[in-house]
């Protein structure tokens, strides 16, 4: 028994990061040097859609994304820049990178040897700790960064993870996600069984590959990591993490025999939900945010390894360093100033932790059996299960809101508000990307190309296809292309030329929407029927996702509410050029076009489908618009001829049909 006299002893605090990276590698690494001089212990590098997606920044398809949602890496010479007087061997450094993750590890690999010439690469590389993020098959399911098909894409993982548990010890080098499943809709239920069913895919596939011995697969084994998401009912998630920690340290000791408890011990990162952040009374975010954070680190048995928390403006754009500086702080009080690190487990022996426990461990299960019978998660991604599940969770918890039965503050209960002195100029509370960094990177490309020994690169990129096409362990041609001076379009675009593109299912053809028609969905349903009759055919909406925002949440959802509402749904999936929306707005002849984009780049994108529309002689055809979209620029969207703009705020998607069908009547002269 402790005295009062005593100092207890507390336990290490977890890492603390922020997803921080944007415009370009300079400003980035200004930005990562500024938090860690403010006490962050790790960095996590968010990228932009270019570089997750495997183009460089004078391909068609990155038009408009270039430095966007995170920095852009199109080359060595740009990695350099990012991690500029940052020690990497002293670093622990989280990259959220995954169709391209073996390509951004090899340029974070050789940035370090040139860090050290003092050392040998195997001495270097033997010192790198971190994480890349290198989950595909939830890119499938909810995020939309692949590039590859699944099997090619997994056999980049096992290389991947085959030559660092051999080579980078140290490295995590898989970080499996279930933190996008739950933002595309999972139930705690379908989350743990979606995320270990991903993960035994890819513990088989290393197993399978001969590349790793039977000693070696322990530490294979423990390895592989997490990254989980916390939602704000924080006792249903703490439970969660518990079933985690539980079902991982089973599936380890039984199907792969395990031995060593520190080899199945669940280690995993968090960042908290960012979906449930909300852009009416953005200040309610904070306590999100600090509750959700509680989640994972309450249960001393189930506490997250590394922490990361969003902003409380990220659901109105992108947040400032300030903004970031507070979520940070909210860490360092935790950790530093409570007494939350001294004490065992405060949930053991709880028989109400325990009966949730169990009931989410006996659920996980039985979703696990399903997707193995199928044939293992794989299957379940090419056959679209798992994607029209997650497409019918969300839609039901959509309807719950919609309903007021799950209660949201300040958006469908006690939305009466005091005036808001962090929002009151909303065009200063965000930060702006930088409107250069496009031509700015383009021009790197260009200089990058002048100046490198074309045909070292040639031969690198020959090498590359030829490993690819043999079976190769590809991670060090990689290394020798990164080496070389390759691009990161040009190593995807080779190993595309070997293994071919893919487009997952989109889950909405087999979603369950709503089931009873309330009186204002029925109301609409009466609308869309009236209008259709009065134009002479059913009413057809597109839903179109321009530019490489994978993030298809919010597509998926309107086209099923808007086929619930009686309209003829046009959704071609994500990644479509401009050029591409407007031919399929063409061809099926729509009312309307709604366009999705969440990554910032809809003041490119959306005139470019304008100006399409006009020159294919459909300028009588309403465009609406949704996604984070500040207020300036949907004024500036608006006067440009956008029929209406949605952001998060507009959480009713019956209302939202309604008044798309306002949209089509005004276009076409009803009264």
């Amino acid at each position: 028994m402790r005295t009062m006299s005593e100092t207890p002893q507390k336990d290490r605090p977890w890492v603390m990061r922020t997803y921080a990276g944007h415009s370009t590698a300079e400003a980035s690494n200004e930005l990562y040097r500024g938090n860690l001089a403010k006490g962050q212990t790790g960095l996590s590098v968010a990228f932009d859609l270019p570089t997750q997606t495997g183009y460089d920044p004078d391909d068609a398809l990155s038009r408009g994304e270039v430095g966007k949602v995170g920095v852009p890496v199109p080359h060595l010479g740009e990695m350099r820049k990012l991690f500029d007087q940052i020690p990497l061997t002293e670093m622990n450094t989280s990259m959220t990178i995954n169709a391209t993750a073996m390509w951004l590890l090899a340029m974070y690999q050789v940035v370090a040897e040139e860090q050290n010439p003092e050392a040998t690469p195997e001495e270097v590389a033997a010192q790198l700790a971190g994480t890349t993020q290198n989950d595909i098959i939830k890119e499938y399911l909810s995020r939309g960064t692949y590039v590859f098909p699944p099997e090619h894409s997994l056999r980049l993982i096992s290389d991947m993870i085959s030559y660092t548990v051999n080579q980078i010890p140290k490295w995590n080098p898989i970080n499996i996600c279930s933190y996008h499943l739950q933002e595309a809709g999972a139930t705690p239920t379908q989350e743990i069984a979606y995320a270990l069913s991903t993960a035994i895919a890819v513990l088989d596939a290393v197993k399978d590959s001969g590349q790793v011995s039977e000693e070696d697969f322990e530490r294979t084994v423990g390895r592989i990591s997490f990254f989980v998401n916390a939602g704000v009912r924080f006792v249903e998630e703490m439970c969660k993490m518990r079933a985690f920690v539980e079902l991982w340290d089973e599936i380890t000791r039984e199907r792969y025999g395990v031995q060593d408890p520190k080899m199945r011990r669940f280690r995993y990162g968090v960042q908290v939900n960012s979906l449930g952040l909300t852009e009416a009374q953005p200040e309610n975010n904070v306590q999100r945010i600090v509750l959700e954070m509680l989640a994972v680190t309450l249960s001393k048995g189930a506490r997250a390894r590394a922490v990361q928390l969003p902003a409380w403006n990220e659901a109105l754009g992108l947040p400032r360093p300030w903004d970031q500086q507070w979520s940070l702080r909210l860490q360092q009080v935790l950790a530093f100033e409570s007494d939350l690190l001294e004490y065992d487990d405060l949930f053991d022996g709880s028989p109400v932790v325990e009966a949730k426990v169990n009931e989410l461990i006996e659920g996980a299960k039985a979703e696990m059996d399903r997707v193995q019978a199928m044939g293992g998660a794989i299957a379940a991604v090419d056959s679209g299960y798992m994607k029209q599940e997650l497409v019918s969770s969300h839609a039901a918890r959509r309807a719950r809101v919609e309903s007021g039965e799950e209660v949201i503050v300040g958006v469908n209960k006690y939305e009466t508000t005091e005036p808001s002195p962090l929002t009151a100029d909303l065009d200063t509370a965000i930060m702006t990307a930088d409107p250069g960094a496009e031509q700015a990177a383009k021009d790197s490309v260009e200089a990058w190309k002048a100046q490198r020994d074309q045909s070292e690169v040639d031969a690198a990129l020959e090498r590359l296809a030829v490993d690819a096409k043999s079976g190769t362990n590809l991670m060090e041609a990689t290394l020798a292309a990164a080496r070389a001076g390759a691009t990161t379009g040009e190593w995807a675009g080779t190993l595309r030329g070997v293994f071919g593109e893919f487009r997952a299912p989109t889950g909405v053809a087999g979603a369950v929407g709503v089931a009873e028609a309330g009186e204002e969905l029925a109301t609409v349903r009466d609308a869309v029927k009236s209008t259709g009759e009065e134009l002479g055919g059913r009413l057809r909406l597109l839903v179109g996702k321009p530019g490489l925002d994978g993030h298809s949440n919010g597509a998926e959802q309107v086209a099923v509410r808007a086929r619930d509402a009686g309209f003829e749904v046009v959704y071609q999936g994500i990644r479509l050029t401009p050029e591409q929306i407007v031919a399929a707005a063409v061809a099926e002849d729509v009312h309307c076009v709604g366009l999705s984009i969440l990554s910032g780049s809809h003041m490119e994108l959306v005139p470019s489908v304008l100006e399409g529309l006009r020159e294919a002689g459909m300028s009588d055809v309403p465009v609406i618009v949704g996604g984070i979209i500040p207020d300036k620029d949907a004024r500036e969207l608006l006067e440009s001829g956008v029929a209406a703009v949605y952001t998060p705020k507009d959480y009713g998607l019956t209302e939202i049909m309604g008044g798309i069908v306002d949209v089509i009547r005004r276009a076409n002269d009803l009264s």
